[in-house]
């Protein structure tokens, strides 16, 4: 079993197209490294050079902002869904 990523258009042409990706349950950060792995550069557009994510992408775990959990550090088990969500500006001229 795996835990599946939503991954927004954006970032899909980092993933071949693919809507969904799976990786291995860890947390957060371990996540996004393994997605690294598998999509080089996918880390570096979601996060920063610390390592943190970007404060316009929001992640939610099992439709839970991480913000409110323990952000990078939050528990993924096998079978949850993590959300990545870039952030949208806009506003009328």
């Amino acid at each position: 079993m795996a835990v599946n990523v939503l991954i927004p258009t954006p970032l899909r042409k980092l993933t071949g197209e693919q809507e969904t990706v799976h990786s291995s349950a860890g947390t957060i950060a371990s996540v996004v490294a393994d997605l690294d792995a598998q999509f080089p550069g996918f880390a570096g557009r979601i996060t920063d050079d610390a390592g943190n994510l970007r404060k316009f992408v929001n992640v939610y775990l099992n439709e839970e902002d991480i913000r409110f959990l323990s952000g990078k550090e939050t528990e993924v088990k096998d079978g949850d869904t993590i959300s990545i969500v870039p952030a949208i500006a806009g506003g009328t001229s």
